[in-house]
């Protein structure tokens, strides 16, 4: 019987089949998903920003794009994953609230997808699919046992990418 894992906001867990990571109200953070499609090994971070050297309280490593896929990687290596074999996907980045302005300080959710796909093309981790940006909230869950991420949004059909 797979077990339903949550991940918190600027939280990250891993796991194994036939299990299933799964958070919730993905606005501007992006759910990173990393899969070792061989051994089914599964790690989910839901990073809320995209550098922690900009942030002075920046102890919470599952919280920043640029240290939670390093800590993910370490945790899905140590239960047998290989990175050379790791695959990834992302959903969320949106941008939940319109400004007048043309700042792109204020544009996190875009600058979160844009610094976790740089931060996983340097690591050559391929990122196998997305569903980011727009303007909504997502709901994710990730099937470590096929390597599905099912996507739910309020208002729209459900979709898999």
């Amino acid at each position: 019987m797979a077990e339903m894992i949550k991940v918190g906001m600027a939280d990250l867990k891993t796991c194994k089949t036939p299990d299933i990571l799964t958070t919730l109200g993905l606005g501007s953070c992006v759910g990173i998903v990393l899969y070792d499609p061989s051994k089914k090994i599964a790690g989910l971070a839901h990073i809320m920003l995209p550098d922690s050297t900009q942030i002075r309280n920046n102890s919470n490593k599952a919280k920043f794009a640029d240290t939670a896929i390093d800590v993910l990687i370490d945790e899905m290596i140590s239960m047998g994953a290989r990175k050379d074999r790791l695959v990834a996907k992302l959903a969320g980045g949106a941008q939940m609230f319109s400004f007048n302005s043309s700042n792109d300080l204020m544009k996190i959710g875009l600058r979160n997808a844009e610094a976790s796909k740089k931060i996983l093309k340097a690591l050559n981790i391929r990122i196998l699919s997305e569903d980011t940006g727009e303007n909504y909230g997502r709901t994710i869950e990730f099937n470590s046992d096929n390597g599905e991420l099912l996507i739910k949004t309020i208002g729209k059909e459900p979709k898999t990418i």
